[in-house]
Formats: C-alpha cells, structure tokens, sequence
C-alpha cells in the first residue's frame, strides 16, 4: 500500500552552483491513525497504525531511503527509471541516519523553478514510500492500542508540497493521487481541500466514489468482464463438443440403420437361396460346363452366353445386352428340354406307316409277342 508522511523542510540553503540543500525527517515511529477506507477497511472509521522502530530503522529501510528522487508534488505513479526525467527535480543522499522518532535524509534540489517555490513558501515535505500492513491488533511496549502495524518498509520518492495534510478530506500530500497519509491533530480548516470524487457506473446506476474506490471498482470489473468471458468461451467449446458428439451418435445410428438393412430374414434368404439355384440351372441348360463357382449373378449369366456363343458375342456389350441374350439362349433351352411342348408343336408321330388307332394296337402285340426273338417285327 502507499503511503505519505509529510514534514517541513529544515536547515534549506543554497550552493554556490545554486543547488538547494536540505534535511527531510521521514518516517516515523509511534501510532498514526488513518481513515478505515483509505487503508482497505471500510467497515472501521478509522485504524490506529503502528510503525516500530525495528521496522523504521531496519537496514532495508534505511538503504530504500537513498537516492531516492525528489519530485515537485506527489506523481501519479511511483517514479522509476522510466520516467524519472519526467518527476525527479533532485534527490535524496546516502547519509541516512535515525534523528529520535525520525529517519533523517539529506536531499537536494536541482530544479530552479522547484527551488524558487521552495523559497516562495512551498516548504513541506511528503515522503512517499509503501508498506505492508499486517492487521494484527495490539499494543505498543507503552500502552497504547493498535490495529495494525506497517512492515517492510520501502521509500519512493521525497515529494515538495504547499499543504501535505490540510485537513481530514484531503488523504495525500497536496491532494494528489498517490498515497494515503495520516489524520493530524494540526487541522487548518481555513485550508481544507475537499477531496475529489469520481462518478463510476455499477449495473447502470452512477455512483460517486474516491479515486481509489473507483480502481477498485474497476479491478473488479474488469475481472468481472474476464470471467464472463471465460465463461462464455466455456459454453461455446461446449456446445461444440456437444454437437461433435451428437454427429458421431448420427453415424453410428445411420450404420446401424445400413447393417440392419443387409440382414436377410429367413424367407428372403431362402428366396435367394432358390433364385441363385435356378440361376444355375438355367446356366446349365444353356452351356452343360459353364463355370458358377465364386462368380456373381450377372457374371453367371454372361458366362453362359461366353460358353454358348463365344466371347464376340459379349465383347464390348453392355450388362442389359448380355442380360437379354442370356434371356434368348434360357428360352431357347427351354424348348429343348420340354418333350411335351415338341409334341404339341410338331404333333403325335407314328412309325411303320401305321395310319389309325386299331392298326397301331396290332401292331404294338406283334411286337410284344416277337420281343423275345430280339428282333423287330412289322405287321
């Protein structure tokens, strides 16, 4: 957390090269109280803070106190390399030492405009420096009560300003946006800033709050809006899978659907059976020798027409070609084989000159009562 003490400038004077030359008393040790919201704890009035002298006069405390930039008024940010030209207007020594509650830094001005404000009356100083507050309650070797106590300790920057604590509104060193400093007893009303409000939209409705409600307010946000998104992204690659997985149920189902499609049931393949039987046997009947083993239907039919007619007969014919000629050649087969339908079509025969029914009959027992004589007898 950031933090601001502020102190007037002592023992000022000017160098021959027209540097100024000063002595800041920082951090000090003892309790301090500061607002409950300026500190993360809204729900408290105020917080009494203690800072001991193990942690103010640390060796890592006392080391972030050198050469630390001076700034005209408190920046906005803390002061690193990166914008150092931008702030620094000096800075601070190395001869750092412990003056009875205080840190003692020695610093110097460098900056001619900074310096003639100083000497026109800008004589506070405001240390700018964070900390870690552990809100353990307790109570000093003296007595007195605290709520939290400030750790580790680490300065930023020493900061020039007009008023460094003008009243209880005004939280930072000349009410710029950097820190939070103690509540003194030394009020100046006639002085009194009002602390700067930010108007922040929460669900639509406008609210007014600090600077550092209205980070906090945003942090959250913006975590908000993430989340959010994350979610969204979440239900999106969801679906996605959903639907990935509903296709692959569809294909199994539409499988499935085709297998069962190609299962016969008893009668069909019993028809099949039979249809594939007469098949064959008219194959036969066309071509005695044709081969069937292993070929299909249509290679069947085309085999019987290659063994009957020859392979020009089927050359470079397409299947209903061959299909009908197979049809020709079954046909044709068929008349062969049906002695009934020769007769109808050709009429009884008679041999021997046999012209009607009772020479026939005369005929048929002479040949019975020569049968046994081996050879044939005519009437």
């Amino acid at each position: 957390m950031q933090f601001t003490d502020t102190v007037t400038v002592a023992g000022t004077r000017r160098r021959d090269d027209g540097y100024l030359v000063a002595d800041a008393r920082i951090a000090r040790t003892g309790i301090q109280t500061y607002l409950g919201w300026e500190v993360g704890k809204p729900d408290m009035a105020q917080v009494q803070v203690y800072r001991p002298g193990s942690e103010v006069f640390s060796e890592d405390t006392l080391k972030s106190a050198t050469h630390r930039p001076v700034t005209n008024d408190h920046p906005d940010e803390h002061v690193t390399s990166r914008n150092w030209k931008e702030y620094a207007v000096g800075q601070t020594g190395d001869e750092v030492t412990g003056e009875g509650i205080f840190i003692r830094v020695p610093l110097m001005v460098s900056d001619e405009k900074t310096i003639l404000a100083i000497e026109g009356g800008k004589q506070e100083l405001s240390a700018g420096y964070t900390c870690d507050l552990d809100f353990t309650p307790g109570t000093t070797p003296t007595g007195e009560a605290y709520d939290a106590i400030q750790k580790n300790i680490r300065l930023n920057h020493v900061a020039i300003v007009q008023h460094g604590r003008a009243g209880k509104q005004v939280r930072i060193g000349d009410a710029s946006a950097w820190g939070v400093a103690p509540i003194t007893n030394d009020q100046r009303p006639e002085k009194e800033k009002i602390m700067t409000l930010k108007t922040v939209t929460v669900d639509g409705i406008p609210v007014e709050v600090t600077d550092q409600g209205a980070t906090v307010i945003g942090t959250l946000q913006s975590r908000l809006a993430d989340a959010n998104t994350r979610l969204a992204d979440a239900e999106r690659a969801h679906q996605v899978a959903l639907a990935a997985k509903d296709a692959e149920i569809a294909k199994k189902d539409a499988e499935i659907d085709a297998t069962k499609a190609k299962v016969l049931s008893d009668a069909d393949l019993d028809k099949r059976v039979q249809a594939r039987a007469d098949l064959i046997t008219v194959a036969k009947s066309i071509a005695k020798d044709v081969k069937t083993e292993s070929l299909t239907d249509a290679a069947i039919r085309k085999a019987a027409v290659v063994a009957k007619l020859g392979d020009e007969a089927v050359k470079d014919k397409a299947e209903a070609y061959i299909d009908a000629r197979f049809d020709i050649l079954a046909e044709d087969a068929r008349k062969v084989a049906d002695p009934f339908r020769t007769v109808v079509q050709n009429g009884i025969q008679t041999s021997d000159g046999v012209t009607n029914s009772n020479d026939a009959y005369a005929a048929m027992l002479a040949r019975d009562a020569a049968a046994w004589q081996g050879k044939k007898e005519t009437a």
